[in-house]
């Protein structure tokens, strides 16, 4: 078949022919595959330069507000296909590439994964980022420029090991180092009155320099940027120090600088590890406010006018030591009254919070903070005396005064940087209508009877076109053949899929896309794992970052069941099924490795049992990140969403996997609510204990125990992986990890049990009714599309940022 010439092709294929020539520095027949993808990158890259410099130049013009949007983390995955799709070039790029025998796929697979980030926050950041240059918004994300960022996942003998993850080992053809946007980060040192005004004389200083990333919106009618810090020291070397012979130490400050931006949520068990912490978030926190008001300044002139130019939007509790350093630059720098600067920064700063759980609401030593932030301690202090008298004027309690308290007096005194973003904050958001109402109830329901205007809910969302348009093309096609075209600018117009959703035809083409993917898959785990899975079984997938609230453990514990079951009435019609797990756990995390360990011995003893052969698999994707998810996702049929009622914000996997035509398992959690109230009970299987049920076995003594003995399906699995059956190497290795099940079991395994088992037994008897299963997957993808990233930002820009 002769492919009718494209002229664009025909230009983009000169232009690559050029960068390949002049810039790579080879010809055609010297080029290696990454040669190509280099000059494949450098020459989209000339298109998306021009339109940043024009979105940059607009927004000058218009003299606007713009968004600032502070994260330690922005998992941001490959940039090719996403900036091809944007700009509607992924046509071109293939017929330019394939006259020189060339699979624009196979190129695609040499782009690392930008290492920037750990799961759900860091993917919300980078969907967030995709989603303001779609809605022309104005805006700036500022990160760390991480050299090995979130570790490499092998497994080794079913142990998670940690690799160092080199991303830029060959360079970043994206990014743009920007000299001139650098500035110093002081530590420690002392706090002297100079005058009337204080100054802060720190004892050490490293310098923040500027990478920047372009962010291309849908259609390409803007590019933002990314803007993310490295670190170095003021002298790289001390000559006199190395020519006295002391070699190493002579590099000692250019080290401490480098291990600044080395690795993301660097282990933080040791007082060191928690320095390192503190260091890396101050660094990147400092240099961003600086970049702001040098910004500010220079284009606007005056300070006071910060709130009306610029929205500073907290992405967790990681940079809120932003609200002292902005009341720093305010009050020593700018000469402003407490007063002032005070109402400055809570007029300019957002504040989103992405977690109930106290040990992940960030608070840090009082002597370490108060050693490596002399000047903020003090404004923290003064902070916090003025919101305590607040308090007090409203008549709270001591018990109440001492939840709001900034610093807590407990044994262990420690800076509360939760507390800290929620006051010096004029919006304090959640992330599900479920978490903002428990945000009001527990964790902040002190600080919400304060200032009761402040919280408001915010539910996520993820951008369609990664996670439909790119991810999954042959459903995109069928989508369009169906509806037409509107929902690719408007993810909600996929409700017009409601209509036809019992359409046979329509449903057998998307099971032969779905299947499709599931081929797809099976391949690429076979050249992974050597696994070799059926694609016409259920694939039955729980990926995300490895917790116990998240409760992967559930899930082992019913497959055990299930495999019992199985073992024991091979005469049932057993419904085929493949289970598919992947994630990272935290390296200091024992419970979390284990669990990824007792996953692998299961998927062992399963895969190797001729009497289950047919019927059940178990496989654990190693690494797991953006790239194995875009191949996973379109691959699923049942989304695995069963975390502890009440502890999961939100979820931005959950709304991915429906998009694709996923059914979900899950608990009444998180964006599963929203989720089941969009695509209505009938295409949803909830089950468990619903959060305030939760709360209340928590408060009248909780017996897990009698649970487990009392279910003899539970008491068998649970016995059998305590005692050995699944390790017979070390018989002992699970006996701690269940002893916690039997005699505290935090998050409710043995509670959701029964009510889990069932449910899994229900998606059975749906899955046996393909057309019941296809019509419920169609009313997914259709009422799926509220939860667009695009959505979610157009409430921030109304309702927190006033864009």
């Amino acid at each position: 078949m002769q492919i009718s010439p494209n002229p664009e092709a025909e230009l983009l294929e000169a232009r690559i022919l050029d960068v390949l020539r002049h810039r790579v520095g080879k010809d055609e027949r010297a080029a290696k595959p990454h040669d190509w993808f280099n000059a494949a990158v450098l020459a989209l890259r000339d298109d998306v330069i021009d339109r940043w410099m024009e979105s940059t130049r607009k927004t000058y013009e218009a003299d606007g507000k713009r968004v600032y949007y502070l994260s330690l983390e922005f998992l941001i995955g490959r940039l090719l296909r996403d900036a091809m799709t944007n700009l509607g070039l992924v046509r071109e790029m293939e017929q330019a590439l394939r006259g020189h025998g060339l699979d624009l796929s196979a190129l695609e697979e040499l782009e690392p994964d930008a290492a920037l980030g750990n799961g759900g926050l860091g993917r919300l950041a980078a969907c967030f980022m995709e989603s303001l240059a779609s809605l022309d918004i104005p805006a700036y994300g500022y990160g760390i420029r991480y050299v090995n960022g979130m570790f490499r996942q092998r497994v080794d003998d079913g142990w998670q090991v940690e690799l160092p993850e080199t991303w830029l080992a060959h360079g970043n053809p994206w990014e743009f180092e920007r000299r001139e946007s650098s500035y110093r980060i002081g530590y420690g040192g002392e706090v002297i009155a100079d005058g009337d005004a204080v100054a802060w004389r720190p004892a050490e200083q490293v310098e923040a320099t500027a990478f920047d990333t372009p962010v291309v919106g849908w259609r390409g009618k803007r590019v933002n940027t990314l803007r993310l810090w490295s670190a170095s020291a003021l002298d790289p070397i001390r000559l006199d120090a190395f020519n006295a012979g002391d070699h190493l130490g002579a590099l000692a400050d250019q080290m401490r600088a480098d291990s600044l931006v080395r690795v993301l949520y660097p282990a933080d068990s040791s007082p060191a590890g928690q320095e390192l912490r503190l260091r890396q978030e101050y660094f990147f926190t400092s240099a961003s406010i600086q970049d702001i008001f040098r910004r500010h300044m220079q284009h606007h002139g005056d300070v006071r006018t910060l709130p009306d130019k610029a929205a500073i939007q907290l992405n967790d509790t990681h940079p809120a030591v932003a609200v002292a350093e902005i009341m720093r630059i305010l009050i020593d720098i700018h000469a402003l009254g407490y007063d002032e600067a005070w109402d400055i920064t809570q007029r300019t700063v957002g504040y989103t919070n992405h977690t109930l759980l106290p040990e992940a609401l960030e608070s840090w030593p009082l002597p370490l903070f108060e050693r490596l932030l002399p000047r903020h301690m003090q404004i923290i202090y003064a902070i916090n005396s003025r919101v305590l008298r607040e308090a007090r004027k409203i008549g709270m309690d001591d018990a109440e005064v001492s939840a709001i308290s900034l610093i807590d007096e407990g044994g262990d005194r420690r800076v509360r940087m939760a507390n800290l973003a929620f006051a010096g904050a004029h919006s304090v958001n959640g992330v599900a209508a479920l978490h903002t109402d428990l945000m009001k109830s527990t964790v902040f329901s002190s600080l919400h009877k304060l200032y009761p205007g402040k919280i408001n809910n915010k539910t996520n969302g993820v951008t369609p076109r990664r996670w439909l348009q790119q991810c999954n093309p042959g459903l995109t096609a069928t989508l369009r053949d169906a509806i037409g075209d509107a929902f690719l600018d408007d993810a909600e117009q996929l409700v017009a899929l409601n209509a036809v959703a019992g359409d046979a035809i329509l449903g057998e083409r998307i099971a032969e896309v779905k299947r499709a993917n599931k081929v797809a898959l099976a391949a690429h785990l076979k050249d992974l794992t050597g696994i070799r899975l059926n694609p016409d079984a259920l694939f039955d997938v729980q990926v995300k970052r490895i917790h116990e609230y998240k409760r992967q453990l559930l899930n082992l514990v019913e497959t055990v069941a299930l495999y019992d079951q199985i073992r024991s009435h091979p005469e049932r019609d057993w419904v085929p099924r493949v289970k598919i797990f992947g994630g990272k756990a935290a390296s200091s995390y024992h419970n979390a490795k284990l669990i990824i360990k007792l996953a692998n011995d299961i998927a062992r003893r399963i895969n190797a049992d001729p009497s289950v052969g047919g019927v059940l698999k178990v496989v654990f994707v190693p690494n797991y990140n953006v790239s194995l998810a875009e191949r996973i996702i379109p691959a699923a049929d049942l989304s695995e969403q069963i975390s502890t009622a009440g502890m999961e914000a939100s979820g931005t996997g959950n709304m991915k996997f429906a998009l694709n035509g996923a059914l979900t398992i899950g608990t009444l959690d998180g964006a599963n609510i929203e989720i089941k109230d969009r695509v209505g009970d009938e295409n949803i299987v909830i089950f468990g204990l619903t959060a305030d049920e939760v709360a209340a076995q928590r408060a009248n003594g909780y017996d897990p125990r009698a649970l487990i003995e009392g279910n003899r399906e539970l008491h068998q699995a649970v016995e059998a992986i305590s005692l050995g059956v699944f390790s017979p190497d070390d018989p002992h290795r699970y006996t701690g990890l269940m002893d916690g099940l039997y005699n505290s079991d935090w998050f409710m395994l043995a509670a959701d049990f029964e009510s889990y088992a069932a449910a899994q037994r229900d998606v059975e008897r749906r899955w046996r009714d393909q057309q019941g299963w296809r019509k419920s997957a169609i009313h997914n993808i259709a009422n799926v599309g509220w939860f667009s990233s695009d959505r979610t930002i157009a409430e921030y820009a109304k309702d927190i940022w006033k864009v």
